[in-house]
């Protein structure tokens, strides 16, 4: 398995890009947006570079890991000679079921059909191709170059054999892959959103504030970030998503988002990626201002 192909160059896709190149597998970076795959490689070259500077790896190390990604904007060109397809696009249902019924059109009879989807059912997806048994979860955590855990989450149908090569490829990489089921938010999500969400709700409730609520789990729970700010830095748009897929699966009122999140998510106030959540992001700023909101 020397051949992999990422769908979706945006900050997972890129990341999944970089930590393959630098195992020296050959990756074919495929994004519909010629400029979002141009940025794609600029973030890659700068992540590299700061590992240069901090001389975990050699210019040359560098050069060899940019030299080993492709970019494409056609599908097919993408996917021809693909071992492996890590589809990272956007978290979304619809969009996901479109791509895999495409992966499964083109990429060769051989190829593992994999889905960095931190939410959506493996199954579902997996019901969009001719080849179940071949498609599988591979959650990374973001950043995905420093973080170490990936979830393998095995669909209804995935076979033994795919899921042992994506552990093993897993490893590889040398991160540390965990084997889960499929059921909605698989481990991670299914434990992590709650939390969040009961946070928002300890604030709409207004039983402590932002810089409060986060300092408790911090300092009480030695959690390295607080769940208010880790919602700004996931995005607030995704938590409801997710927070939406649990209540839908589980169809249990403990999972309802909070009607605090989905204010914000419909007022675009998202987190780090539109500048404002529970905090204000100002680039190349590392302070953490509570937004005027909650002040």
């Amino acid at each position: 398995m020397k051949n992999i192909t990422v769908i979706g160059a945006g900050t997972m896709g890129n990341g999944i890009a970089h930590v393959f190149a630098m195992k020296n597998y050959k990756v074919s970076l495929v994004d519909i947006s010629q400029p979002a795959l141009d940025k794609a490689l600029g973030r890659i070259a700068k992540n590299l570079d700061r590992m240069v500077a901090k001389e975990k790896i050699t210019e040359a190390g560098k050069l060899e890991a940019l030299a080993n990604i492709s970019t494409f904007t056609d599908f097919k060109s993408g996917l021809h000679s693909a071992d492996l397809v890590v589809e990272a696009a956007t978290e979304n249902v619809d969009l996901k079921l479109k791509i895999f019924k495409q992966m499964d059109e083109v990429a060769p009879a051989s190829a593992i059909l994999g889905t960095n989807t931190s939410s959506i059912s493996i199954t579902q997806i997996a019901a969009a191709t001719t080849r179940p048994e071949k498609v599988i979860g591979m959650h990374f955590m973001n950043p995905v170059p420093i973080m170490k855990l990936v979830e393998v989450i095995r669909g209804y149908a995935t076979s033994d054999a795919v899921t042992q090569a994506v552990m093993e490829v897993s490893r590889d990489l040398g991160k540390v892959p965990v084997e889960v089921n499929d059921y909605p938010g698989f481990i991670a999500n299914r434990i992590l959103m709650p939390m969040i969400n009961e946070a928002i709700y300890s604030l709409y409730e207004s039983v402590a504030g932002v810089a409060e609520i986060d300092t408790v789990m911090k300092l009480g729970m030695a959690h390295p970030m607080g769940p208010l700010q880790l919602a700004d830095f996931i995005g607030l748009d995704v938590c409801l998503a997710i927070m939406e897929v649990l209540h839908r699966g589980f169809g249990n009122p403990k999972y309802a988002p909070c009607p605090l999140l989905v204010n914000m998510v419909t007022a675009g106030k998202l987190g780090v990626k539109s500048g404002e959540g529970f905090y204000v992001h100002t680039r190349g700023s590392k302070e953490l201002v509570v937004a005027s909101n909650f002040r």
